[in-house]
């Protein structure tokens, strides 16, 4: 209806409420039938005009009643109190004599019509005009502030396809008492229980601030039963309303990993990188492209978006354009392979760049092992040309990405990024530019990740592969790996290799069941299938020889490896032979020489 007849229609309510309160508590009080009195049409007459004055000046007429709360009722409690008060003193005025008894009835049958006129409505909403038709039974976990929020929102919004049935927390306080008339049922252990009792479709996990290690835990929980997982937003996000209750998000295997990210020191960062001219390698790559997204934050004069593939390059180039269209920020292409050390020293030399970022490299290990020699000409010689043409312009940093493969290699991967490091540690030795290198282990998301992989695997119905049962690797998303680049990068004195305290390795098969029950099928319906490990592969992976490690952190989580013998004869003999060999014995020299281990003879008594 509009709004003129819904004035009307609440004004005749009141009218009839206001009038019949204050005769039937003049029956109430006096118990006589002879009501009408000059007293009480006074009154009568001073409670209505008070009421429809403070109706309006309260708002009473506008206040939408089918979501009514507190804040309804606080007002009208003001309204009839009021109205009350006005009428005692009119009553002392006039009549001289103030007539408490009555209206006191008056003032509690007042409160009672016209507060539950109005929420008798939303009741009747609540019960019968939005009974629950085709929404999910939906279980909290979560008793908190978040967890109430989640569950007022899921009560209020008509427009949610969720209905919340209970809470879960382990804080045994809570348990057995009712929120919002939500049960809080009990523990985290007690998930599966419930969800099969109350017959759950979905899980809502909305505690903000857990760490990743307990979301696993509770995640472990969850995946015992067949409902749907989803996790709270930022919870800052929802105050704001940012996000709505719809939009709750499904549980990624990034928030599985189990351990937290590091902190950055952004202000040490910024001077590396604000107003300066940054390079990157493999700019349309997994970690180049992330680096770019990384670097832009810091707002450099320039970004050099160096790389071999047109297509990447290209749509790395469009989004930094649009999403840093307000900064001041030259984004510049740059089409060019690694292989060209003319190339690369034209480049180097037209931009000066003040920190380069190599992050292209060939990093698949079966392709590396049927293709050594492309191993060779990209993450060696490309390497060489890249570091060569940067010491050549006096570039202040240089910050090569390794990987956790490069440990006591068994692959042509793994062996040419440790030879890769070791022509870093060199050129920091014979060069006024600062090399450094970074070493972290497998990325999530990243092209050559199996999370991809596993999830078109799941898609077309499975099996999921997996290599071995036992196979185990370290984990970390693309941001963080990208943020440490930088990180290292400020911290850089020169020949250093930084590690990251990557927590604890995860089992392949783990991440592949949990990839499962995030897609939301059961293992028996997809199942998993172990294929034997690959050419190269090794079931753990390093990210530190023994005789490399230094017990000391130079930053929170972030290590950094002692400095081993530099072979770079070797390298440059690998380099200038492996055309001559076939790809069998460029992988026994890459292999052997990248796992050499120098032998010091003992030393001679000094003739006296």
């Amino acid at each position: 209806m509009t709004y003129r007849q819904r004035l009307s229609l609440f004004i005749f309510i009141d009218s009839c409420i206001v009038l019949t309160a204050i005769f039937f508590s003049r029956f109430l009080v006096d118990g006589t039938f002879h009501v009408v009195t000059f007293p009480i049409v006074l009154s009568s007459v001073v409670i209505l005009l008070s009421h429809y004055f403070l109706s309006f000046k309260f708002h009473l007429y506008k206040k939408a009643w089918e979501y009514a709360s507190i804040g309804e009722l606080v007002s009208i409690l003001k309204v009839i109190t009021i109205s009350i008060l006005i009428a005692s003193i009119v009553q002392q005025l006039i009549v001289q004599e103030i007539q408490f008894r009555l209206l006191t009835v008056t003032w509690l049958l007042n409160m009672s019509f016209i507060g539950g006129s109005r929420f008798c409505w939303r009741m009747f909403r609540d019960s019968y005009l939005d009974k629950v038709v085709n929404k999910k039974r939906t279980l909290i976990v979560g008793a908190g502030s978040a967890g109430m929020m989640v569950a007022r929102q899921l009560l209020k919004n008509n427009e949610a396809d969720l209905l919340p049935i209970g809470f879960v927390d382990d804080d045994e306080k809570k348990h057995k008492l009712d929120i919002l008339g939500l049960p809080v049922i009990g523990g985290i252990k007690e998930i599966e229980a419930t969800v099969n009792e109350l017959e759950i479709d979905n899980i809502v996990i909305a505690i903000p601030s857990l760490s990743k290690k307990e979301l696993n835990m509770i995640f472990q929980e969850c995946a015992k039963t067949s409902a749907k997982t989803q996790i709270l937003p930022m919870l800052e996000d929802l105050m704001t309303g940012k996000v709505s209750v719809k939009q709750f998000r499904d549980v990624q295997v990034e928030d599985l990993l189990g351990r937290e990210q590091v902190e950055l020191d952004i202000n040490s960062i910024s001077e590396n990188i604000t107003d300066k001219v940054v390079l990157v390698t493999g700019a349309g790559g997994s970690i180049g492209s992330e680096i770019c997204r990384q670097v832009s934050k810091f707002n450099p004069g320039r970004l050099i978006l160096l790389g071999h593939g047109e297509n990447s390059i290209y749509s790395i180039e469009m989004e930094l354009k649009e999403t840093f269209k307000n900064t001041k920020i030259e984004f510049i292409p740059v089409i060019a392979d690694l292989q060209d050390a003319k190339k690369m020293l034209i480049v180097m030399s037209r931009y000066q760049p003040d920190t380069v970022y190599h992050a292209a490299a060939h990093k698949h290990v079966p392709l590396m092992e049927a293709n050594p020699e492309e191993a060779v000409k990209n993450n060696l010689i490309g390497t060489m040309n890249a570091a060569e043409a940067a010491s050549w312009n006096r570039v202040k940093t240089f910050v090569m990405i390794s990987t956790d493969k490069a440990v006591n290699p068994t692959s042509v991967m793994g062996s040419t990024k440790r030879l890769a490091e070791m022509i870093i540690q060199y050129m920091d030795g014979v060069s006024d530019t600062k090399f450094v290198a970074v070493r972290f282990g497998n990325v999530l998301g990243s092209r050559g990740s199996v999370i991809p992989l596993f999830k078109r695997q799941i898609e077309s119905g499975g099996p999921i592969t997996v290599t071995h049962p036992d196979m185990v690797r370290y984990f970390m998303t693309i941001p963080e790996a990208s943020r440490l680049v930088l990180q290292a990068g400020s911290l850089a004195k020169g020949g250093e290799i930084f590690v990251l305290d990557m927590g604890d390795p995860v089992k392949i098969v783990d991440l592949a069941k949990n990839l499962i029950k995030l897609s939301g099928n059961s293992i028996d319906e997809i199942g998993i299938e172990f294929t034997g490990m690959r050419p190269g592969e090794k079931l753990f992976e390093e990210l530190l020889k023994e005789d490399e490690v230094h017990e000391e952190q130079i930053y929170p989580k972030i290590y950094i490896g002692k400095t081993s013998e530099l072979l770079i004869q070797e390298i440059e003999e690998i380099i200038s032979t492996y055309s001559n060999l076939d790809k069998a014995e460029i992988r026994e020299k890459l292999i052997k020489l990248a796992n050499y281990q120098v032998r010091l003879k003992p030393k001679l008594p000094v003739p006296m």
